[in-house]
């Protein structure tokens, strides 16, 4: 795909104190996404990926409230379903080949759900290039984190939705 081609990004830059901060970070994010969302998350073993996720389908109505989120680091997927979608967290760490997440459903998740993936780079070619990317972390202080979220296509617009009036320790590109 040529540089012309490609989608256009927008990033915005995040200091996350804490859990809570990840936590309130992804309700807002809840609250802008959409069926045929995919938001990749990025970043090291415990860098606040699963975090994010947990918080993330607990914020979404249509569940139990604080449901138990499992990471699905050995089922590689989990469905929960939620208002406005139903939503496929996955967690491909253990993916040996890109092919291999077609098995999971992946193809329906990118279609129909909202679609949380955990190791997005597992994925190759096939992770869609109009995404909402959220690449965690560590920062100085123990719990902590950093979130860089880039966003292509309809995200790229959302994004405004997330900006400054929510809190210092943010900044845009």
């Amino acid at each position: 795909m040529t540089a012309a081609l490609r989608p256009r990004a927008r990033s915005l830059h995040l200091d996350l104190p804490d859990v809570h901060a990840t936590a309130a970070l992804a309700g807002e994010i809840a609250a802008v996404a959409r069926p045929g969302d995919v938001i990749a998350l990025a970043g090291d073993l415990g860098s606040g990926k699963t975090c994010f996720a947990r918080a993330f389908i607990n914020a979404l109505p249509g569940g139990p409230g604080a449901e138990e989120v499992p990471s699905p680091t050995f089922t590689l997927v989990q469905c929960y379903d939620r208002v406005p979608a139903e939503v496929w967290h996955f967690d491909l760490y253990r993916l040996d080949r890109p092919e291999e997440a077609f098995e999971l459903g992946i193809e329906e998740a990118f279609a129909e759900g909202i679609t949380l993936i955990e190791w997005p780079e597992r994925l190759g070619r096939i992770l869609p290039a109009e995404r909402l990317e959220i690449a965690f972390s560590f920062a100085t202080d123990p719990g902590a984190r950093r979130a860089v979220l880039t966003g292509t296509g309809a995200w790229r617009g959302r994004l405004h939705e997330l900006e400054p009036d929510a809190g210092a320790g943010r900044r845009n590109d």
